[in-house]
């Protein structure tokens, strides 16, 4: 990949990470102002080849647990900034290895994404069924209440049904914000990290045919 075309990638997945103007309601298995991307590619992140075989040996050892420390959110990025010189000092700066690196990273913060994109669908639909189930118990009072003897018990016990069930219903809806901004972290915290992989990175000089 050009150099252009990967800035014109960087630009896209950008936009991609950003808040949509409004949801898709399309899909209700997605609630989110943001938009929906499944799966990520790391060629968006990436401008350099992917190794097909792991890192061996302890240099291979080094770079997994750099990746494994690296996936870990709650490592700040300048903190991260240190550990990759830190890495590079001991174990070299070539490419190949940072893209190892970079790999073992991608591959750990997109799956812990899918797994949150997954959750995210099952609690839609757990809220999807809820409100169902409260739209049906208010039918139902409205009914028994139309009638010429209403049930009052049972109107009680809806009603005592309904508050609870509304409660669960909001609370449960008050924290979808956070829940939708997490892919959008990880996505953005990958990318950063690419970035600074890529920094430290040194590519290998073709050697001389002349």
């Amino acid at each position: 990949m050009t150099k252009h075309a990967f800035l014109a990638a960087a630009a896209a997945l950008a936009l991609a990470a950003a808040p949509a103007l409004a949801a898709d309601f399309s899909d209700p298995t997605w609630p989110c102002v943001q938009r929906k991307v499944e799966t990520l590619s790391p060629g968006l992140m990436w401008p350099e080849p992917l190794p097909d075989a792991a890192q061996t040996g302890e240099t291979g050892t080094a770079a997994e647990q750099l990746a494994e420390l690296l996936s870990l959110r709650r490592v700040d990025l300048e903190t991260a900034r240190a550990e990759v010189a830190a890495f590079t000092e001991a174990e070299g700066d070539a490419m190949p290895l940072l893209a190892a690196v970079f790999s073992g990273v991608f591959d750990r913060l997109s799956h812990r994404r899918t797994r949150i994109i997954d959750g995210i669908g099952k609690f839609s639909l757990g809220q999807i069924e809820l409100s169902e189930k409260i739209d049906a118990a208010r039918a139902e009072m409205d009914a028994q209440m139309a009638l010429d003897a209403p049930d009052y018990d049972r109107v009680d016990a809806l009603e005592e049904q309904i508050d609870w069930d509304q409660r669960i219903f909001t609370d449960r809806q008050n924290s979808i914000r956070y829940l939708c901004e997490t892919p959008q972290l990880l996505e953005q915290r990958l990318y950063a990290i690419a970035q600074m992989l890529h920094a430290a990175g040194k590519a290998e000089t073709p050697a001389d045919g002349g």
